[in-house]
């Protein structure tokens, strides 16, 4: 197969969708990878490398795409990558549909097969592929909002962890999920009050029997949350419906009654995010005030710690581009049905029930689309 891997456009977006090893075991099976020039430059990988792996360098995207069958990325293709897709194509990638009407609308035009990241599941009914930049993305918004917490920030001035005399900082996390136990982890390393709120008791009581009364756990209501959030340092917002725009758990007014210099991480954010007051932002500018409330909001936070993330995401995709590029988009998807749990748009078709209904549009579902395909 013909394996087109771009450079990433996003801004500040240095990670890469295949490293030069996965590119190795690409074309040790016989495939042709086309990798556009200075692709992983950034995180330490050379057009060299690449080329000893066997692929073969191009000078822009356009090449890329032009004679590939499936491309692998990282982040949601933008508007010009979006122009570049045709039928032809097999997109493997995040996307993020249920928040994104533009890029819904492009990919359904494009007449591409696109396979969301985010979506696939594996045999315990997790996502495999969200898991890795979730864990990053959990552990970076402790460290980040440590970070904007800092008066030079516009923070509070305060010091998570306290020193001795003083009392730490209070960390509220929403979400006892992936992202919600690794920014649980870095809080409690540092020596944070730390409280998390899920609606799921399991959840709870597994991170009840990790951290014991290092933490507080409490089921999440309405009235938790606001109580919580108003004495809330820092507030990171993770919680998850897998492929559906996130609920949103904290109002505009319940962020005006935040202290002043209090931190919001909505770590949801590429699904819409948690936060009323909550939108997207870049590496470039972070962060923005409403209310008094510092707000970090970037839509690729793992593109901050691009190399580590890069191999993290690479070490769970691999297994699923190897199988796409063995046999063939449509009996891969035919035959394992987690990698069909991430077939989002087909033939001009949406295949994803909840961007369907985020967008009010009709879909179809996956098997019924690769009987056509």
């Amino acid at each position: 197969m013909r394996i087109g891997l771009p450079k990433e456009i996003k801004n500040h977006e240095y990670r890469v969708g295949l490293t030069p090893a996965s590119v190795l075991e690409l074309t040790r099976r016989g495939h042709e990878v086309r990798v556009q020039s200075s692709a992983g430059a950034a995180i330490g990988f050379s057009d060299d490398d690449y080329r000893a792996a066997g692929a073969q360098i191009v000078a822009d995207a356009a090449a890329v795409f032009a004679d590939s069958e499936l491309i692998v990325k990282v982040k949601e293709p933008q508007a010009e990558e979006r122009a570049r897709l045709t039928p032809q194509h097999t997109l493997f990638t995040y996307l993020h549909l249920a928040p994104d009407r533009p890029q819904t609308d492009d990919l359904i035009a494009s007449g591409a097969t696109c396979i969301a990241y985010e979506t696939v599941t594996d045999a315990q009914g997790r996502l495999p592929l969200l898991a890795p930049m979730s864990e990053v993305a959990g552990r970076m918004s402790v460290q980040a909002g440590a970070h904007c917490l800092e008066k030079a920030q516009g923070g509070r001035g305060v010091l998570l962890g306290g020193v001795p005399g003083v009392a730490p900082g209070k960390v509220v996390i929403l979400g006892g999920g992936v992202v919600g136990s690794n920014a649980l982890a870095m809080a409690v390393g540092l020596g944070a009050d730390v409280t998390v709120l899920d609606k799921s008791v399991d959840t709870l009581r597994r991170l009840d029997s990790l951290y014991g009364n290092r933490i507080t756990t409490l089921y999440s209501t309405v009235a938790a949350v606001e109580e919580h959030a108003r004495t809330a340092d820092l507030l990171i917002g993770g919680v998850l419906i897998p492929g559906a725009a996130a609920p949103k758990l904290v109002s505009a007014e319940l962020v005006k009654q935040m202290q002043p210099g209090s931190v919001i991480v909505d770590v949801a954010i590429d699904q819409g995010g948690c936060v009323a007051t909550a939108k997207p932002t870049t590496h470039a500018e972070p962060t923005y005030v409403v209310d008094g409330v510092v707000h970090y909001c970037v839509a690729n936070m793992p593109g901050g710690v691009a190399r580590t993330s890069t191999l993290a995401l690479n070490n769970a995709t691999l297994p699923f581009v190897l199988a796409l590029a063995d046999k063939g988009a449509k009996r891969a998807l035919q035959e394992d049905v987690h990698l069909r749990n991430g077939l989002s748009v087909a033939q001009g078709q949406l295949t994803c029930e909840s961007v369907a209904q985020a967008h009010e549009l009709g879909w179809l579902s996956a098997e019924k689309m690769l009987e056509r395909l």
